[in-house]
Parts: C-alpha cells; sequence; structure tokens
C-alpha cells in the first residue's frame, strides 16, 4: 500500500523555488533541497523527479508568481509609462516574495548562458520574447517613432531590465531608482 504525503506539492515546490533562487541552479545540491524542503530524496524524486525536472517546476512556479505583473502590463495603455512601471513592479516583486537576489528568470538566464541545455533555454528563449513583444507593442503607442527604433529601443529595454535585475541583488533602493529613472531618460 503506497504512503500518503505528509507534504503539500506547492508549498515544497516554492521552498525548492527560494532555494535555487538564492543559490542558482548548479550550487543548489540533493542535500540543500531535502533540508530546504522538508522531505527526503525519495519522495522529491517521487513528486518531482529529477532535479532538473524539479528546477523546471520551480521555474514555473516562479512565472505563475510574477504573472500579475505581466498581465498589468499587457492590459496599461500607456506605452512607455507602463514599461517604467513594470520596471518598478519586477523590483518589488522580488522583495515581497522575501527575496533579494533579483529575477529567477534572468538569473537562470546569465547561469545557463553557455549551457546546451535545451529545455532551460527555451524557457528563457520564451520568457525574453514574450517580455520584447509587450515592449515593442508598448513603445509603437508613440506614432513618432519607426521601426527601426523601436526594435533598438525593445533590445534597449530587455538589457535594462537585465541590468535591474542584477543591480536589484546589491544596489540600494535609491541606486535602483535611479537606475530606473535614468533609462526612462534616455528613451
Amino acid at each position: 500500500m503506497a504512503r500518503k504525503k505528509e507534504y503539500k506539492e506547492e508549498e515544497v515546490l516554492e521552498k525548492a523555488m527560494y532555494l535555487f533562487w538564492q543559490n542558482g541552479y548548479e550550487n543548489t545540491s540533493m542535500k540543500m533541497l531535502e533540508k530546504e524542503m522538508g522531505i527526503n530524496k525519495f519522495s522529491i524524486y517521487s513528486s518531482f523527479g529529477s532535479k532538473h525536472e524539479l528546477f523546471l517546476k520551480t521555474l514555473k512556479c516562479y512565472n505563475s508568481k510574477i504573472k500579475k505583473i505581466f498581465e498589468k502590463l499587457k492590459e496599461a495603455s500607456n506605452g512607455v509609462d507602463d514599461i517604467k512601471e513594470f520596471f518598478y513592479d519586477s523590483v518589488k516583486i522580488g522583495s515581497q516574495l522575501g527575496n533579494k537576489k533579483g529575477c529567477l528568470l534572468t538569473n537562470t538566464y546569465n547561469e545557463f548562458s553557455e549551457s546546451e541545455d535545451v529545455l532551460i533555454k527555451n524557457e528563457m528563449n520564451v520568457f525574453m520574447s514574450n517580455l520584447k513583444t509587450i515592449f515593442i507593442e508598448k513603445l509603437k503607442a508613440d506614432s513618432s517613432k519607426n521601426e527601426e527604433t523601436v526594435l533598438k529601443q525593445a533590445n534597449f529595454l530587455l538589457l535594462a531590465k537585465h541590468g535591474l535585475a542584477a543591480a536589484s541583488r546589491v544596489n540600494s533602493q535609491k541606486e535602483i531608482e535611479d537606475y530606473i529613472e535614468m533609462t526612462f531618460n534616455n528613451l
């Protein structure tokens, strides 16, 4: 007879997400996951599969947590001002989730930039492509910009978002606010 799980998968998945967010994929061991999640290795494998599969599930968990700020950005109608607010919201979400480690997706994008891992690269490419598409849509709200300018500014903002994620790990609130303000003064 199978034993009944004595944990909620969503809760232990979230604990794993925070651990990966804090340490990265490579620096997170199964022993660390066992301790943080409060379950043994057998239960982790039974519920989530391998460490790699668990990591992919934590990325989806993170995506569900940041979905609200993406929806807000998509639905807003103030062009560049919406993107600026998204930058502020993305910094806030990290502190609201109790973590000063930037953006889990940006951290993963950086950690796996040289990797051959097709599944994780695909997750990151989809995320970055979707974000760039939204930026392009918002930038097009200014009809004085041609396609080339819009594309250049979308690329600039995508890189600025990466920089913001890194800065939010170590810089003060004032420095982050100045960074965001200067980013949007240059558009």
